[in-house]
Formats: C-alpha cells, structure tokens, sequence
C-alpha cells in the first residue's frame, strides 16, 4: 500500500539495506518496530520492498520527530542488532519532499 502522508513539504527517511545470512530474531524486531512505529509523533507511514537490497522509506512531518524516533530506547536495540547481526551493509538518507503527486486507478 501505498503510504498516505501530507501536502508537501514532509521528510522521508530512506533506509536501504543489504541482509546479513543471519536473519535470527529479525521478524520479530521488524514488527515490534513497525508497530512502535506507528505511535510516535509525527510519524506519516512507510513503503517497504526487498529483494536483493532492501528499502523502506518513512514518511515524517518534521526532522525533530526523525531525531526522536532514531532516539527511542527500542529503536536503539534495533539499530544495534541490525548492526551487529542483521546487515551486512545499510544506509540512511534524509530527504525533504517538496513536490508529490500520483495516481489512484481505484478512484475511477
């Protein structure tokens, strides 16, 4: 599904990912954090995709409330077991969205 955020200006966060083979504990985590998520201000929604590089990118109102996810208690675990056991490589990109549009073929 296609995520449902505001009139520009937003941000998006871009997180591409290369798994590492060990993927133990990472579904888990992936929908703890998914669901956490989803409370937390600011927080517009997110697209997700993976097959050889994986790539999410959330949606948010404001960089304080990026600055405030990236700080939660269990997004740090998070962070720290993707770095030490679930990528071989990652990398975040920050983006202000200025411009958006689209098309809905359900709404013909």
């Amino acid at each position: 599904m296609i995520a449902s955020t505001l009139k520009p200006p937003y941000y998006a966060v871009i997180f591409s990912s290369i798994a590492a083979e060990n993927k133990d504990g990472y579904g888990f985590m992936a929908e703890k954090m998914e669901e956490l998520v989803k409370h937390q201000a600011g927080y517009l929604g997110h697209e997700s995709a993976r097959n050889e590089i994986g790539i999410t990118v959330s949606y948010w109102d404001s960089l304080e409330s990026i600055k405030k996810w990236k700080l939660i208690s269990e997004h740090l675990v998070a962070q720290q077991m993707g770095r030490d056991k679930w990528y071989a490589a990652y990398k975040v990109r920050i983006c202000l969205v200025e411009r958006d549009y689209g098309f809905d073929s359900s709404l013909f």
